[in-house]
């Protein structure tokens, strides 16, 4: 295994891997834009959807606590049986298409909660449809992280991953916005007897189609290295590794990497940030900008708010999107860790300023900040993590940094929702300023991690020469 403090030299009698073209790149990864147009669904609208079947604000990071806890469940599992899989349709591959397939059954599902409750509230059968959601999105995306480190070289890897988080924006731009956008076109806006308004409970259905559409293009057009030319290029994996289970997924967890290790530090706040943001900026604006208070969930003008912030939330994958295509460049002049760093420090003040605005069309300005931090934290640790993975181990590693996305969120949620109400006051905007802080952190510690990566794209370059 790589040492925890070096990148490691290429392993003697390995074959550099191959440069691919940016179509190639592009056709890998946009099976992710489809994930990220339902992630965006759900982020924008999984807060109010809850709190229209009842849900009290302070009750809502406990809702939320099934993402992450699902996802550090199900993404090292994941993670580690593709490194081990191969069939008629490759190693990744067959997770993209299950997963696939199960988020568009729960994104069409999960507006119909009401209609689908007996004796058991809404409510709580939102939050298993909200379950299933979750597990089917960790199950189709866990393996795409690891699909570009198999496939790319350490040169290519800024690229690949910063076209995977443009690609991540373009879905979640649409996403974000397409109850907005409905609403605009017509489409009611207004709870009716279901208590989901047509223009939500239509984005989900466009959500789902979109989903699978965007899997099969990856499925039926990228291509995998089948196990003899994996070999080639990665060495062979480790002998009755792929019967271990869950022994082997901690005995890997104990082997972890220095600079991954330290990575988790800075995704720790990142997260706690992003878990904050995605909760409660709905009710934020709704008592801070719009000044509702009482039982205003199931009004129109908190309806109007929710669309406002998925509004917002375009406003900053769109910026994500664009600043992708700039990475590579602005990693190669200033370094992989001081462009994250800077990043991060924009999406911290952002946030921060939301608590200035006293009008709602002033919010895509915060999220300008916001959307170059979400751009960096999409492709940033993963290039520097990758870097100090052993390749027959990308996978399992990918799902294991995964704990250090969901332990934070799954620490916000349990406490988030106690403090917000009897800390803030029932004020979610402190929330908000807490995740502009938390930002501002995770900037500070990415600049102690050590990146390796450097060294072993010069010596990919020099085998090359």
């Amino acid at each position: 295994m790589a040492s925890s403090t070096s990148p490691g030299p290429l392993r003697q009698g390995l074959t550099p891997k191959p440069n691919l073209t940016i179509a190639q790149i592009f056709t890998m990864s946009f099976g992710f834009m489809g994930i990220q147009f339902g992630f965006a669904l759900q982020n924008a609208n999984t807060s109010r959807i809850l709190r229209t079947f009842g849900a009290d604000v302070d009750q809502l990071p406990m809702f939320w606590l099934v993402a992450p806890l699902v996802g550090m469940i199900v993404q090292p599992l994941i993670g580690h049986y593709s490194d081990h899989t191969w069939n008629r349709l490759g190693r990744r591959k067959p997770y993209f298409l299950t997963g696939a397939l199960l988020s568009s059954l729960a994104l069409i599902l999960l507006p119909n909660s009401a209609g689908m409750a007996g004796w058991i509230p809404a409510l709580w059968v939102g939050a298993g449809f909200v379950m299933i959601m979750d597990a089917s999105f960790n199950i189709a995306m866990e393996p795409f992280r690891a699909l570009v480190a198999d496939n790319l070289p350490d040169r290519q890897r800024t690229l690949g991953f910063s076209v995977q988080t443009f690609l991540i924006g373009l879905g979640a731009v649409v996403g974000s916005s397409l109850t907005d956008i409905l609403a605009s076109l017509g489409v009611s806006k207004v709870t009716g007897p279901s208590g989901i308004a047509d223009n939500i409970k239509y984005s989900f259905y466009i959500g789902a189609a979109v989903f699978i559409a965007a899997i099969l293009v990856t499925v039926l057009f990228s291509r995998e290295y089948p196990p003899k030319e994996y070999e080639k290029y990665h060495g062979k994996p480790e002998e009755g590794s792929e019967h271990a289970g869950l022994g082997q997924i901690l005995k890997d967890f104990a082997r972890m990497p220095k600079t991954m290790k330290q990575l988790g530090l800075v995704q720790f706040f990142s997260w706690f940030a992003l878990f904050s943001m995605w909760v409660f900026t709905t009710d934020a604006v709704a008592t801070h900008v719009y000044g509702l208070s009482g039982d205003y969930a199931k009004t129109v003008a908190y309806n109007e708010a929710g669309n406002k912030v998925g509004s917002a939330f375009a406003w900053y994958n769109g910026v994500a999107m664009v600043f992708a295509l700039f990475l590579p460049g602005i990693a190669k002049r200033i370094g992989r860790k001081l462009t994250h760093a800077l990043s991060l420090t924009a999406g911290g003040v952002g946030l921060l300023s939301v608590f200035f605005i006293k009008d709602p069309a002033m919010l895509k300005y915060s999220m300008i900040g916001v959307g170059l931090a979400w751009a960096s934290i999409l492709a940033m640790p993963y290039v520097i993590l990758s870097s100090c993975i052993p390749a027959g181990k990308m996978g399992i590693y990918m799902g294991i940094f995964n704990f250090f996305i969901t332990l934070p969120q799954i620490i916000n949620g349990l406490f988030g929702g106690w403090i917000i109400k009897h800390i803030y006051g029932n004020q979610p905007i402190y929330a908000i300023v807490l995740a502009g802080f938390c930002l501002i952190c995770a900037a500070i510690s990415v600049l102690f991690v050590y990146d390796g990566g450097a060294i072993r794209i010069q010596q990919e370059k020099a085998a090359l020469a």
